[in-house]
């Protein structure tokens, strides 16, 4: 999740409406109430971002294994297309960003995105950066036998995984899935990824995923593909939403929002009581919106989010533990249920 302030680049004039439309929870009648949700029945869940991206190589097998096992409740991820149209779990448009190869993931085949070295850019509490010394990249070679993998975890685990590989390997973690294309003006390779990923779905069989992009075109076309899976809108949608209380597109069941945007706050709970109110989750991801810290984490957990993406899935574990909240939240466990 990137990018959302172009959505909410608004001039000043508008900041006497964003505070009366914030700071009312009856924007609109509620569509549906909370028991029809269940996502408004999770809270809070641990939705480690990338697999948590400033502790374990992005989007890899490493980094949704190690978030597993250190209490997850969810594993947020990315997915593109390759040349030869199947689906692989990859933020960038481009491999460039966080392996060992270049050039565009629709221009490469399966095989050739398979052989990357996804952890090669990766370091520890840095996350991707291009700028460290050559020692700090831990797992830079692990993919391809330069050095051993870590104790319990295998060579390929450091490879750019196919969504197949994690559905099959993680058939009962909940997983959000966000469409990714080749560039935001490129609506068809939305629409080509999201029309894969519709007939993936639908063969899956699972109710534990929800869908999202920031492209609301791609969005829609999977919705009429695949109509059970859950949505979380995407920027424009999002954008009436938090403006003036226009619902989001059928099949709603998440709105997943930075903590702020362009410098107006986005996460706050009066927008959170509000989106309960008309029967939606919220989610909240942070990706330079604000700090993986854990001031930013209980600020998030006492306005009542649903879930957080964190960069950081263990520190989010610990205040979790700390705190005595256990997923699914319970009245009396929760400070919100």
């Amino acid at each position: 999740m990137k990018s959302f302030g172009a959505a909410l680049a608004l001039p000043a004039l508008l900041t006497t409406l964003l505070t009366t439309l914030l700071t009312s929870t009856a924007a609109a009648p509620a569509q549906a109430a909370a028991e029809d949700n269940p996502w408004l029945q999770q809270r809070v869940l641990n939705m480690a971002h990338s697999g948590g991206e400033l502790e374990a190589p992005t989007n890899t097998m490493y980094a949704f294994k190690r978030a597993e096992r250190l209490g997850a409740d969810m594993i947020e991820l990315d997915v593109q297309s390759t040349r030869d149209k199947k689906l692989v779990v990859l933020h960038d448009a481009m491999v460039d960003e966080t392996t060992d190869g270049t050039g565009k993931v629709e221009d490469l085949t399966l095989r050739q995105v398979r052989r990357l070295d996804a952890a090669h850019w990766f370091v520890p509490r840095r996350g991707t950066t291009h700028d460290a010394r050559a020692k700090k990249y831990r797992f830079r070679g692990v993919r391809t036998g330069e050095r051993p993998a870590p104790s319990g975890y295998k060579r390929t685990d450091f490879a750019v995984p196919t969504l197949a590989q994690v559905f099959r390997r993680f058939p009962g973690l909940p997983i959000n899935i966000e469409i990714k294309g080749t560039a935001d003006s490129d609506a068809a390779s939305y629409l080509r990824t999201g029309r894969l990923l519709a007939d993936f779905v639908n063969d899956a069989g699972r109710d534990d995923v929800i869908v999202s992009s920031f492209d609301d075109a791609a969005l829609a076309d999977f919705h009429r593909r695949s109509p059970a899976t859950g949505l979380a809108p995407g920027r424009q949608q999002l954008t009436a939403y938090f403006l003036y209380g226009t619902r989001p597109l059928e099949g709603t069941v998440a709105l997943q929002v930075p903590v702020e945007s362009s410098g107006i706050r986005v996460l706050t709970p009066e927008f959170v009581a509000r989106a309960h109110a008309d029967g939606y989750a919220v989610h909240v991801w942070f990706s330079g919106t604000a700090p993986d810290d854990a001031a930013t984490y209980n600020a998030m957990i006492d306005a009542c989010v649903d879930g957080l993406m964190p960069a950081r899935p263990t520190l989010l574990e610990r205040i979790l533990d700390e705190r005595g909240i256990e997923r699914p939240g319970e009245p009396g466990v929760h400070p919100c249920a």
